[in-house]
């Protein structure tokens, strides 16, 4: 590094002993060097590879964070945007499956031809101002982040996709496509596959996701439930180890105006949990929320493609989707997907396990509000300069961007925030029963999918007056809880955020109330519950919660097995005296975990009334239902089938779960502590069964796990205690040398100690520091 890079790194360093100033009510962007170019950032790397960025402004910072993406993921964000600008046919031709990009389709063609129709939404969405659009600060670093990426590009360092046909520079566009797919991921993006080709076209639902799909846990206690009384965060999401569903750690500083550190997804610029001087937040995807609205078309006779709209006459939309296609011969060719659009959305032939065939007399469209949301960026970006968790519920606010998560955030003050705000159609109970087809009735009241009357006007979504988006839930409508103890979601819907203040219903489309919570949000509340009675939380405490491993399943169930153990037979005494003598943990020493899980799997699906004796009870939602039903012959069957299982498998019903729950990376095997969420597990590792190994493709779409995970402690100093862990490790390609380096941190229950302050970063052993220009 050259003298004048030194000295202004000394400036900076300098600048970052002052104190940032407080965020102001909304985030104004600083002049950007960005249209001349002229960019730089200083880059300090620290332990497992992580970055510390330090820019004049927010197209630097962008910049700086776009490079260090490059490196240590430029082969999933590069095949991550030929995904999303539907070109996978193109390059890996039209059969194959797009397993690790953000759409739920069965193959290139249809990832492609789906990407391709939305298109012009992301185009218009980009060209709108905000707040529709992205605001200033966000349109800076996009800026500077397709830049920094494309600089690391040029500079042709050697990757594992070196020479990739597929592999080009990044744009902004590119940027903005992964956002807006992000949006989407609960709604259109899981039935591409059912965008009806034209009439006639049979049902077609989509088959439900397989146990575990994406999930996560996060806690935030206040100052009532810690012992200094300031905030602690925990952090949990359980998400894919592959391709666009991966985490990448920075910490990015623009002097007196940003300091934030945490994960993002890969390709985006922002973070999405982590914390700043003052005020930390995570997230948990919204399982329980219904973000999409089916409407019923009632279509003229004779033209199948026509349908009424107060009694009128509108004719749908013919759309040929064009997708180029690499041939077996290598050439490229060219192919057509016909899809069918209407005021609503596309004709859809199923959506989340309904079929919707199209007859001669009604079709079905599917609306997603998040068609019209590019704000993610917008809300994730103030979100970071917010300094307490009452500015984070003023971000979350004026943005209203959230599309796929809860938040939950704290601060140094001890006070904390649950916010369910995220972009959901307006369809209150009252509109939904007006509304609701006689289909709309059966599906409404069974998970709260609404099919809608779509032949009349006023069954349109509503809209409230503080949204932004028409057709949205406004905030005053959607949950939000503050506490001084503690708040915590796993999944579940707003309702047993915290167990001691059940929140008010709210409409059905936002997720059930009063109704039983599932083994891990059980488990979650349990696990505070127990400490607290002992004592506050520290940082060490909350480490132990996320760790501990517990299965809060066999908690409830083990002791009822047991009792039954003694009237199955000689056959299966080895597998009882397996779990008589089982820590009820899934830690990698854990003998008799294998055992119950896949007994778990079996009686899980059982109707609540024949698993457990004591029923569910809304005044003890924790504690109810309890007790194994051991009367019902189903669950000595499912444990016998259990056992034959592993012996199928060769495996022991006493062996360690570390011989049998592992993950590989760079040839090397890694053992793995955890086990399914549907076990009550905090920490969710999953994995396919398979009736001749047993546990394999830990990681893999549909079985996702503990990916990012952190705890962040405030305390007297402005240096937050940061303790995280990327289960996978910060690089994706298979040549860095922090491919794996954090991987068997997890089953020895470690943590990184993320350095956030100036001293701590400059101190760092083997710390790199690099200084880019562009």
């Amino acid at each position: 590094m050259g003298h004048k890079g030194f000295r202004w790194r000394l400036a900076l360093t300098g600048a970052l002993t002052a104190t940032v100033a407080a965020a102001a009510p909304a985030v104004a962007a600083e002049p950007s060097t960005v249209d001349g170019h002229g960019l730089s950032a200083l880059i300090r790397t620290t332990e497992y590879g992580l970055p510390h960025i330090v820019a004049r402004d927010y197209a630097g910072a962008g910049f700086g964070q776009g490079y260090v993406a490059a490196r240590d993921h430029q082969c999933v964000i590069g095949e991550g945007m030929v995904s999303l600008a539907g070109e996978r046919s193109r390059y890996f031709g039209p059969e194959g499956s797009p397993t690790n990009t953000l759409v739920r389709a069965r193959t290139n063609l249809s990832s492609d031809a789906y990407f391709r129709a939305l298109e012009d939404n992301v185009r218009r969405l980009v060209d709108a101002p905000a707040p529709l659009g992205p605001q200033q600060g966000v349109r800076d670093m996009v800026r500077g982040y397709a830049l920094g990426y494309n600089k690391f590009l040029g500079e042709r360092q050697h990757t594992s996709c070196d020479g990739a046909p597929w592999l080009r520079p990044m744009t902004e566009l590119d940027v903005y496509r992964r956002a807006y797919a992000w949006g989407l991921a609960f709604g259109w993006s899981s039935t591409p596959d059912q965008f009806a080709s034209g009439p006639g076209a049979a049902g077609s639902a989509p088959a439900d996701r397989p146990m575990s799909g994406p999930g996560s846990n996060s806690i935030a206690f206040g100052r009532n439930a810690t012992a200094n009384g300031r905030g602690i965060s925990i952090g949990n999401p359980h998400l894919p180890w592959v391709g666009d569903y991966l985490w990448h750690q920075t910490h990015v500083t623009i002097p007196g105006r940003l300091n934030v550190a945490g994960a993002g997804f890969v390709g985006m610029p922002t973070i999405a949990l982590g914390h700043n001087e003052t005020m930390a937040w995570s997230g948990t995807m919204v399982d329980a929320v219904r973000p999409f609205t089916l409407f019923e078309l009632t279509l003229v006779p004779g033209s199948p493609t026509t349908y009424l709209v107060d009694g009128r006459p509108e004719p749908m939309r013919r759309r040929d989707i064009g997708v180029d296609v690499r041939r077996p011969d290598e050439n490229v060719g060219r192919e057509t997907r016909t899809q069918w659009w209407t005021r609503y959305g596309p004709v859809v032939t199923g959506a989340h396990g309904i079929d919707t065939p199209w007859t001669a007399e009604r079709a079905f469209a599917m609306a997603d509000p998040n068609a019209g949301n590019l704000r993610l960026l917008n809300s994730l970006f103030e979100i970071g300069h917010a300094r307490d968790a009452r500015q984070v519920h003023d971000a979350i606010r004026r943005t209203q961007g959230l599309s796929l998560f809860n938040l939950l955030a704290t601060d140094s003050h001890g006070a904390t925030l649950y916010s369910g705000a995220t972009v959901v159609p307006n369809v209150p109970d009252a509109h939904a029963a007006r509304c609701n087809t006689a289909l709309g009735q059966e599906t409404f009241a069974a998970d709260g999918i609404a099919v809608l009357d779509g032949s009349r006007t006023g069954c349109a979504w509503r809209t409230d007056a503080d949204a932004i988006q028409p057709g949205t839930f406004g905030p005053a409508n959607l949950p939000i809880l503050e506490r001084s103890d503690y708040v915590a979601n796993s999944n579940e819907s707003y309702w047993l955020t915290n167990a001691s203040a059940p929140m008010p219903k709210h409409a059905r489309i936002l997720g059930t109330a009063e109704e039983t919570r599932n083994v891990r949000t059980r488990d979650t509340l349990v696990e505070i519950r127990d400490q607290l009675a002992k004592e506050p939380f520290t940082g060490d405490g909350a480490r132990n919660l996320l760790l501990s491993n517990r299965s809060h399943a066999a908690e409830l169930t083990i002791p009822g097995l047991l009792r039954l153990c003694p009237s199955l037979g000689e056959d299966l005494r080895e597998a009882c005296d397996a779990l008589a003598r089982w820590d009820l943990k899934s830690n990698v020493d854990s003998r008799g975990t294998v055992l119950f899980n896949r007994f778990w799997t079996k009686v899980d699906v059982l109707p609540e009334a024949q698993l457990w004796r004591n029923p569910y009870l809304p005044s003890d939602p924790v504690n109810t239902p309890n007790t194994l039903d051991i009367t019902n012959p189903a669950i000595a069957t499912a444990f016998a089938d259990a056992v034959k299982e592993l012996r199928a498998a060769n495996i022991r019903p006493d062996a360690p779960l570390g011989e049998h729950l592992a993950t590989e990376r760079g040839g090397r095997r890694f053992p793995l502590a955890g086990a399914p969420g549907e076990t009550g597990t905090f920490n969710v590792i999953n994995a396919r069964w398979d009736p001749a190994r047993g546990y394999v493709g830990v990681g893999e779409p549909g079985a996702n796990g503990s990916s990012y995970l952190h705890v962040i402690s405030f305390g007297e100093s402005r240096c937050p205690d940061a303790r995280t862990l990327t289960v996978y490790s910060q690089s994706s390609d298979p040549l860095s040398p922090h491919h794996a380096d954090q991987t068997d941190l997890l089953a020895r229950k470690e943590m990184v100690r993320t350095r956030f302050c100036e001293r701590d970063i400059m101190t760092a052993p083997d710390l790199r520091i690099e200084h880019i220009h562009g």
